[in-house]
């Protein structure tokens, strides 16, 4: 190396030890990684929904692009997933499947998962959701249903029975969070629904952390029973990491404790039979302080376990499911219908129009 080249690089060395030099450089890295984040999460979230597109119809209510899907005939059955999920839970389960034979089983993505949009306009807590929820059934001809919760879902199934009393015939409610307590995700999970720095989350390193805790939070789910070989092979995991679905998992996360504290003060005006189910060895959601405390507190309900299950109870016991919507349906003097599965005319991810 002659002495010009030398003296170049011993320049360059000295620059790079100036803290601001260093400082610069370390702001450029951290640029290019996230580009580069960035770019593989765009690239997940193309091909997820290339390999899942949308399985039901489409309807736009009060602004909101609404997914669902409805199959068999019959007395109406609503169902509504948890948190970070999607309508696949069900299908993946076999409970659509199941209901479809006695009942007319009308499933959303709820705002913000699947194929559903989730306006930034308002805030979708439980009552907001069961108001637009509650204006789609009826855009659908969807009388007197049977609506089914599970986990988040059962806060939105409250809110539709409390806020239209004589619309909702019953209630089942799968593994549910129905009162206030500290909970340790709230805090970790929430951060992707902060503006700005959420949305840079979201985009970039969320998606990534979550595809690498996503064997641990499956163990969690459905601990002290093993995970269904179906929900490994099946469920779309890319899919609810995608930024948008992310954006409403974290929201719904954040808005947990304080909408369960706000719907518990309004239990003692529910009057429509409820069953209530949940594994007793859930450790998602503690069995004894919710779904116990509920049956306590509602003089309509029955109380139902599955021994040795975890929080996915549709997964692992859709037949004691099935008798819990039966039971839902004789308590309210509905028919349980023998209807004849059927697809409503149409290709799935049709457009179908109706609201504003």
């Amino acid at each position: 190396m002659n002495d010009f080249a030398g003296r170049q690089l011993s320049a360059f060395r000295a620059a790079a030890r100036r803290p601001g030099t260093q400082r610069n450089m370390t702001w450029i890295a951290a640029g290019a990684a996230l580009a580069a984040t960035a770019l593989l999460v765009r690239q997940r979230t193309q091909q997820a929904e290339h390999d899942h597109p949308p399985v039901g119809h489409f309807m736009y209510v009060d602004g909101v692009r609404l997914h669902y899907v409805e199959r068999g005939q019959g007395q109406p059955l609503v169902l509504l997933h948890g948190d970070g999920s999607m309508i696949q839970d069900f299908e993946i389960s076999g409970l659509i499947d199941l209901a479809a034979s006695k009942y007319r089983v009308i499933v959303f993505d709820r705002p913000g998962y699947g194929y559903s949009r989730r306006p930034r306009d308002r805030i979708w807590g439980p009552q907001a959701q069961a108001a637009l929820l509650h204006h789609a059934l009826q855009l659908l001809d969807v009388e007197q249903p049977i609506v089914l919760g599970h986990s988040w879902g059962t806060m939105v199934a409250l809110s539709l029975a409390l806020d239209y009393p004589t619309y909702v015939k019953s209630l089942v409610l799968l593994s549910g969070y129905y009162y206030p307590t500290v909970r340790i995700d709230v805090p970790l999970l929430s951060p992707p629904a902060i503006p700005v720095i959420g949305d840079l989350l979201r985009y970039t390193v969320s998606p990534l952390i979550g595809r690498m805790i996503w064997p641990l939070l499956k163990w969690r789910i459905f601990t002290p029973a093993p995970v269904t070989e179906r929900f490994s092979s099946e469920f779309p995991i890319w899919m609810v990491l995608r930024p948008l679905h992310l954006r409403a998992s974290a929201a719904e996360t954040a808005m947990l404790i304080p909408s369960a504290f706000m719907l518990s003060k309004r239990y003692h005006e529910l009057n429509v039979p409820t069953v209530i189910m949940a594994g007793d060895g859930d450790t998602y959601v503690n069995t004894h302080v919710h779904s116990e405390h509920l049956h306590r507190d509602l003089p309509q309900s029955e109380y139902r376990t599955v021994p040795g299950a975890g929080h996915m109870v549709h997964h692992l016991a859709p037949q004691q499911v099935m008798a819990a919507i039966d039971r839902a349906a004789q308590v309210a003097k509905l028919p349980a219908g023998q209807g004849v599965p059927q697809v409503p005319s149409g290709q799935p991810g049709q457009f179908e129009y109706y609201g504003s």
